[in-house]
């Protein structure tokens, strides 16, 4: 294994200047470890993102397998313990926290205080409004970026940012579970992307064009 700056100046290399510099410096908390904050969790790692907060309190099914960022073999395991495995296996050095736990509006602060933004990534509507209106509460001045409507398969027109002051809103807005009868992996990967693409403008722009 090569040095640390070696080897990231060359994994990095292909970054738009000064992101990196900016990135790696910043706090980003994930609210779920499934189909959306794995991939959202992979892709702000990639990009350069290098301390993460993650929380979920599932364990890996099979069934997880065709949309979310694990593998065969991690079945059984918490998600955010394999979730921080695999990251670490993509850059040993970034920093990824876990909570094994529900997040409550109790804890949500104890969690994810230190991050400067944080990712909406649960499979509930119910524990999404929660997680946002109790956010936006403590923190009026930092962004939460969530989803809606990522179910089905195709339409990957439909899905899109929509910006709500320091809410920010990725998927379709329509679509569901009910509604489509399960996700495939591209149409929950875009959006997870969208997000993740959100987060890293809000990070080095301060704002969404």
């Amino acid at each position: 294994m090569m040095d640390r700056d070696s080897f990231e100046n060359a994994f990095y290399a292909q970054n738009p200047p000064g992101v990196l510099e900016r990135l790696k410096n910043i706090t980003v908390g994930i609210a779920g470890a499934g189909g959306l904050g794995s991939n959202v969790a992979v892709a702000l790692a990639r990009a350069g993102v290098h301390h993460l907060i993650i929380a979920d309190f599932d364990r890996i099914e099979l069934s997880n397998l065709n949309r979310q960022q694990f593998f065969p073999e991690q079945a059984g395991m918490f998600k955010t313990e394999a979730l921080k495995q695999n990251i670490n296996r993509i850059n040993p050095y970034i920093n990824v926290e876990i909570f094994t736990g529900k997040i409550t509006p109790e804890n949500i602060e104890p969690v994810f205080g230190r991050a400067e933004i944080l990712v909406e990534a649960f499979d509930l509507a119910e524990m999404k409004a929660m997680l946002v209106r109790n956010w936006l509460t403590l923190h009026p001045d930092r962004c939460i970026v969530t989803a809606s409507g990522i179910a089905g398969l195709g339409r990957s027109g439909l899905l899109k940012t929509e910006v709500r002051g320091k809410m920010i809103i990725c998927g379709d807005g329509q679509s569901s579970l009910e509604s489509e009868g399960g996700y495939t992996a591209p149409r929950v990967a875009i959006a997870a992307n969208l997000q993740a693409a959100a987060v890293i403008e809000i990070l080095c722009d301060g704002r969404i064009a």
